[in-house]
């Protein structure tokens, strides 16, 4: 068990020592509670970290439950399994369109909260550690995999503290590397996992982000004096 997600993040790092000071590599976090295990990640590491925003389309009746997944790039991920509990739905244009339509509309609304105006970095030929605290059904996951893909990125590794073995095995067949602390085979939620897993609010997202960015600038101002 994590003590916290900053934790789970410092324990990632002693299994990505290898992309330690990579002049390509970034870190994108899916927020908000990935963003707290990369921040933690991006100080061991002296990567720059920056957030890939993915919101879970939730089924009806069952928002917690994922049928599937919207990227700010606009990529659309469905889950099998979902489509399969709730095919009347998945394949509905109306819910599907409405859906996603307020998840983009949240989606723009921490784009500029968190980049404060900036666009996605450019991905092409980058070495992205794609991180988040933990993954369920991994449809958010799953579905910025997708869109990662087609930005271009050079080496995708997907880091993650915990998950069941079967969604796992999903990811790690669809990244150049998988990094993965514990995979139980009795997995009910992520948050079982952490001693603390007290939600991450909007203005926690903006100060790891902000105490990253000066961190990585301090550490290179370092190297240079």
């Amino acid at each position: 068990m994590f003590r916290d997600r900053e934790e789970a993040g410092r324990l990632l790092a002693t299994r990505l020592g290898v992309y330690r000071d990579d002049p390509s590599g970034l870190i994108l976090a899916l927020p908000r509670g990935g963003v707290a295990v990369g921040y933690t990640l991006s100080l061991a590491l002296r990567l720059p970290l920056d957030v890939f925003i993915t919101r879970k389309l939730g089924a009806p009746g069952n928002p917690e439950y994922a049928i599937g997944a919207v990227t700010e790039t606009g990529s659309v991920y469905l889950n099998p399994e979902a489509q399969e509990a709730f095919g009347a739905f998945t394949s509905s244009q109306d819910y599907l369109e409405r859906t996603i339509r307020a998840q983009q509309q949240e989606m723009t609304r921490r784009q500029a909260l968190y980049r404060r105006g900036r666009p996605l970095p450019a991905l092409t030929d980058r070495t992205v550690l794609l991180v988040d605290d933990g993954i369920a059904t991994g449809s958010t996951f799953l579905a910025s995999i997708e869109a990662l893909r087609k930005l271009g990125v050079k080496r995708l590794i997907a880091a993650i503290p915990v998950g069941p073995p079967a969604t796992l095995r999903q990811v790690g067949n669809r990244v150049d590397e998988l990094v993965v602390l514990m995979a139980p085979d009795l997995f009910f939620a992520v948050g079982n996992h952490y001693e603390n897993f007290t939600q991450v609010e909007d203005v926690a997202v903006v100060r790891y982000l902000a105490a990253a960015e000066t961190a990585l600038r301090e550490s290179k101002r370092t190297a240079h004096a």
